[in-house]
């Protein structure tokens, strides 16, 4: 009976140290969350900045609108999970995806969404790590940017999306998609002036800089968006793992009472024979 209770206490011990590891991966998940949540702000600005300069451009110039009627291979950058622990998040990004990512030429951003891609016999032009904080996201965006340019270059792809998963509160995940090139002129509100702005360079090549700009604000913002969604996703797991570890604790701390209870029984009955037994 003895060594029942020891095996009790040390499946109890197990479990306690579980429970203390998953602990930590929820703390470290949520404030990588927030860190990176606190930095959307001052991308969201810098990108709104870059808007508004686009729609006072867009009127000099007809660079955009003839990209747009230009045919060829489509682009796609997608954000999944780097690491595991993190429920479906690779697997929310592909299933919204569907019939597109055989239709693209794919740039995936996540290990752990490689690895998933290889299961699903998706084949990604390129893939990259997300970096492990949010610090590291312009420059992660700068090489993203590099390999995209690389390809328009060479007019392999025409069109560019991204689509990554954001989280906010009340509203949870959310796959979200967005057009990187060509510049869509909906997305740019006019200003209401009625004198052009001045400039110092060519119309195109300024329109054709402030687009690089936006597509690094965007590829930032993804990235920021990506990452705090992975880690908010990875803290529900933890926190769902942790009441796990709680009701199995729960449970095995019945079992070590009962089995206690059991041996203090047996040792009563024992100590009773004793005493009735014949001199």
């Amino acid at each position: 009976m003895s060594e029942r209770l020891a095996d009790v206490r040390a499946r109890i011990a197990g479990v306690e140290q579980l429970g203390s590891v998953v602990n930590a991966m929820r703390g470290i998940a949520a404030a990588r969350a927030q860190a990176a949540r606190n930095r959307l702000a001052a991308v969201d600005a810098f990108a709104q900045t870059i808007v508004s300069a686009i729609g006072r451009a867009l009127p000099l110039t007809a660079h955009a609108s003839a990209a747009a009627r230009r045919e060829g291979r489509r682009g796609l950058v997608a954000f999944g999970a780097e690491q595991g622990f993190a429920g479906g998040f690779s697997e929310r990004v592909f299933d919204a995806l569907g019939a597109d990512l055989a239709a693209c030429e794919l740039f995936l951003v996540g290990a752990r969404a490689a690895v998933i891609a290889g299961q699903r016999d998706i084949q990604p032009f390129w893939t990259g790590a997300m970096p492990s904080h949010s610090d590291a996201a312009p420059k992660f965006a700068d090489r993203i940017a590099q390999k995209i340019f690389e390809r328009i270059a060479v007019e392999e792809i025409v069109r560019l999306d991204m689509a990554f998963v954001s989280w906010r509160a009340g509203r949870g995940f959310t796959v979200e998609r967005a057009r990187l090139f060509p510049l869509d002129p909906s997305l740019f509100p006019r200003a209401a002036e009625r004198i052009a702005p001045l400039i110092h360079l060519d119309a195109d090549a300024l329109l054709s800089d402030l687009a690089g700009e936006y597509l690094h604000a965007e590829l930032c913002r993804a990235i920021l968006h990506s990452f705090a969604a992975e880690n908010q996703a990875r803290v529900e797991a933890m926190a769902s793992t942790r009441r796990q570890v709680d009701r199995m604790l729960a449970s095995l701390r019945a079992d070590e009472r009962r089995v206690r209870q059991e041996e203090i029984t047996d040792e009563i009955i024992e100590l009773a024979a004793g005493q009735i037994l014949p001199r």
